[in-house]
């Protein structure tokens, strides 16, 4: 079995059957897959990019492309080894890597995401995954799940985002089955689709810490974060609209977000944490952030 080190605490990053895992979203991040945004264009099934092609937004490729690629540099220079799978013309929203698939302590999970132009997009995955790691992903079919509405908070704790939309109850429980039957803690918080994905207005920071749009978050949820011992740094609605609150959390210390919240990005620094802030001004007008942008194949 391979290991790392971190913390002091050796850690094992792959499943007994050599697939890569992820113990928590705020675990070292050691391995992240991306898809460089070639064919990245907006498609109107959001409300951030139905009012960004109100306003005559056109997506520039090559800025896209420069911009992804400083996003690549900047995890590679933390460590993490970037698995880029191939773009495809018919999928404009494969840059967003996390909908399709998400890795568990247990291996890679295919999703199934509800819309017919990502849906499509998870035979292509996980061919490009098995050649990568060399092991077959399981793969839920009951219902529609994507990743966004995928929080593994950490360990022993799930939290899954049910728009009704994109994700709904059945694909949230197929999905959380798994962790049930190893005696994880599920919460399953149910939101208004306007938001699209949990990860527009919930991410986690460390194992007790997350960002959150406390303007939309219901008083229960929030409770449920308390009473688990997470306290939360809030994002107003118009920064969660802006992506501000779709970050990634490298280390658990160390923080990606973009550069067009920098009240946001202050906040964390106040916290603590070190923040990396990244031009992601084409994506975002797809209605995508940096955790969007980076499918995590294993952490620990």
């Amino acid at each position: 079995m391979k290991l790392n080190v971190f913390d002091d605490i050796v850690v094992p990053i792959h499943s007994r059957d050599g697939s890569p895992k992820v113990i928590g979203d705020t675990a070292r991040l050691r391995e992240v897959v991306l898809c460089p945004p070639s064919y990245l264009a907006p498609v109107p099934c959001c409300s951030v990019t139905r009012e960004k092609l109100r306003d005559g937004f056109q997506t520039d490729t090559e800025l896209a492309g420069r911009q992804h690629r400083v996003l690549q540099r900047a995890l590679e220079r933390f460590g993490v080894q970037c698995h880029v799978i191939p773009a495809a013309p018919d999928m404009p929203d494969l840059s967003f890597t996390r909908d399709v698939a998400a890795t568990t302590p247990w291996g890679l999970v295919l999703l199934n995401p509800a819309m017919p132009h990502r849906s499509i997009e998870v035979e292509h995955f996980s061919a490009a995954i098995e050649r990568i790691s060399g092991v077959p992903a399981r793969r839920i079919t009951d219902g529609f799940i994507e990743g966004g509405d995928v929080c593994v908070a950490r360990p022993g704790l799930l939290i899954v985002g049910v728009s009704g939309d994109r994700t709904d109850q059945r694909g949230a429980d197929a999905f959380a089955r798994l962790f049930r039957e190893q005696s994880w803690e599920v919460i399953t918080y149910r939101f208004d689709p306007h938001f699209l994905h949990l990860d527009t207005i919930f991410c986690m920071l460390d194992d007790a810490t997350a960002l959150a749009c406390t303007d939309v978050l219901d008083n229960g949820f929030l409770d449920q974060l308390e009473d688990r011992g997470i306290k939360v740094i809030p994002v107003s609605y118009k920064e969660a609209r802006r992506l501000g609150c779709n970050v990634v959390s490298i280390d658990g210390k160390t923080i990606f977000t973009s550069d067009r919240e920098p009240r946001v990005a202050e906040a964390l620094r106040q916290s603590g944490y070190r923040v990396e802030t990244f031009d992601i001004s084409e994506f975002s007008a797809c209605g995508g952030g940096i955790h969007c942008l980076t499918m995590p194949l294993a952490r620990g």
